[in-house]
């Protein structure tokens, strides 16, 4: 659940702003402070997750935790599930999964004695995804990498389908030199890198619901759908790229309450046909009915694959531009940008510019490389160092 939508929820009446063009100081006028329950579990033997939230105002950047809350899911065995805290989120004490024939319930008590219970959640049918594809399409006059899931059930029990995905994006610095320039009591010299600089990885999430269904279908089949379009401007896939997609098997219930919410939070204007309102989940107050709460406790069966692809896989054109502006041809008009000479003196004139060095140096804000006689090749530090905006830490998962 993106936490945006909260605000949508019960501060609406800035929709109706829409289309201005003058700046305006937006406020909150009157507000609903509700606690907001983000929890699925799944399948997977694994730590699972329960996120606690309230709502915030529209002039506030983020949402506040819900801390110290007393969290966790009971079976219908009577096996109680312990969650620990970290910052409003909580995790499972102990890994476990979610059984087929098993009925689940999620449990809350909030630091000041407000108690929530879901409804008991099953666990629907367990489908595998068959394929994750891409292929060069065009798409509204763009053309880029689309990427697609295939998925049966054969029992014609699945039907309704929720997808995310983590996407990982190599990273090669242009301008990476072998050694680095290191400064030492006023002077500078170069020595080997002892750390990896050059090739780095930057993993995202997805945060837009992705919901498909069967139910109309005479099978049960989710055909090529489409979870991620990436235009082929796009520097994140410029070199090798790989997506992990995951696959939520949900109920009719917590599939009606994604779709909901997916509309009311793609619903640009309140003065639109559709008045968002405010809608229950599955999750009530335990001492006070009227409450209003925020969330849906979801058990889903859960199946991922991973598709890696490079640029020249799919495209024959001319790769998308580093993010960052690291010229190999320097315009002359630029060379005072990009060289300096490693000297020093108190005469102005002289063009020194030895303290800068090791002031950049220092700082970290650029790369050196070496050039004739005392001039020194300066070059933004992203374009030779990828760890400056990115991880150097290979995932274990990646395949060259």
């Amino acid at each position: 659940m993106k936490t945006i939508f909260l605000r949508f929820l019960t501060l609406s009446i800035l929709s109706t702003i829409v289309g201005c063009t003058t700046p305006y100081e937006y406020q909150t006028n009157g507000f609903d402070d509700v606690i907001t329950i983000e929890a699925t579990i799944t399948d997977q033997l694994k730590t699972q997750e329960v996120k606690l939230t309230r709502t915030y105002k529209l002039e506030e950047k983020t949402p506040t935790p819900e801390t110290k809350a007393v969290v966790f899911v009971t079976d219908d065995k009577g096996t109680r599930y312990d969650f620990k805290e970290n910052a409003g989120t909580y995790t499972s004490i102990n890994e476990f999964q979610a059984s087929t024939g098993r009925t689940y319930e999620l449990h809350i008590r909030t630091q000041d004695g407000r108690s929530y219970i879901s409804s008991a959640e099953k666990l629907p049918q367990q489908t595998q995804i068959e394929s994750v594809n891409v292929a060069a399409v065009t798409k509204e006059g763009v053309l880029g990498a689309e990427i697609t899931v295939n998925s049966t059930d054969p029992t014609n029990s699945s039907k309704y389908y929720r997808y995310e995905y983590e996407e990982t994006s190599q990273i090669i610095a242009p301008k990476w030199y072998k050694q680095q320039l290191v400064a030492n009591n006023g002077t500078v010299s170069f020595q080997p890198r002892t750390t990896e600089a050059r090739i780095c990885y930057t993993t995202e999430k997805s945060n837009t619901l992705l919901l498909t269904s069967t139910s109309n279908l005479a099978e049960d089949k989710v055909t090529n759908f489409p979870v991620r379009f990436i235009p082929s401007t796009d520097n994140f896939i410029r070199n090798r790229y790989s997506i992990l997609v995951k696959q939520y098997v949900q109920s009719l219930a917590a599939h009606t309450f994604s779709e909901t919410l997916k509309e009311i939070s793609n619903n640009g204007s309140i003065l639109s046909q559709t008045q968002p309102g405010f809608f229950y989940g599955n999750i009530k107050s335990v001492d006070n009915p009227s409450e209003k709460v925020i969330g849906y406790f979801d058990v889903s069966s859960y199946s991922e694959k991973r598709l890696f692809f490079t640029y020249t896989d799919l495209f024959t054109i001319t790769k998308p531009p580093y993010p960052y502006d690291c010229p190999t041809d320097i315009p002359e008009i630029d060379l005072g940008q990009y060289f300096f000479n490693y000297c020093f003196s108190t005469n102005p004139n002289a063009g020194c510019q030895g303290n800068l060095i090791v002031e950049y140096i220092k700082t970290k804000i650029k790369v050196f490389f070496p050039n004739d006689g005392s001039l020194y090749l300066l070059y933004p530090i992203e374009c030779g160092d990828c760890t400056s905006f990115s991880s150097n830490i290979k995932p274990p998962f990646w395949i060259d």
